[in-house]
């Protein structure tokens, strides 16, 4: 497992909670089970499309550590796991809204080509 080299530096809380719900893939995941609801890691795969198993299987890890999604593991042959929002989770979601439309702002007024909505969002205008 990979170990960082210098400790963490976090000197406000918006940098940790970027920590919890930023970069590429965590608010995708967020979104994606926002949509869905429960979901199956196979699901959850095709959703994302891009992104790889190992990617994935990390992005996970770090979100359930963080308290933001929940795994749900039953004891069936074949093995099952299910992956869903927490009520942490869910709180973030208002958050990410905001940035959407913030971003979907910023990029209109730099006369930028528009991005529509991903489709895991279920937040719209």
């Amino acid at each position: 497992m990979y170990q960082p080299k210098l400790e963490k530096d976090i000197r406000c809380p918006l940098e940790y909670g970027l920590e919890i719900f930023g970069g590429k893939w965590k608010s995708r995941v967020i979104c994606v089970l926002s949509q869905k609801g429960v979901v199956r890691y196979g699901a959850l795969r095709r959703e994302m499309s891009n992104i790889t198993d190992p990617v994935l299987s990390a992005t996970l890890k770090e979100l359930q550590e963080y308290g933001m999604i929940r795994r749900e593991q039953y004891d069936e042959i074949p093995p099952r796991v299910e992956y869903s929002l927490t009520e942490r989770g869910e709180s973030v979601l208002p958050i990410l809204h905001s940035i959407c439309v913030w971003a979907g702002a910023v990029r209109s007024e730099e006369g930028g080509e528009s991005i529509p909505h991903c489709r895991a969002c279920n937040h719209r205008d």
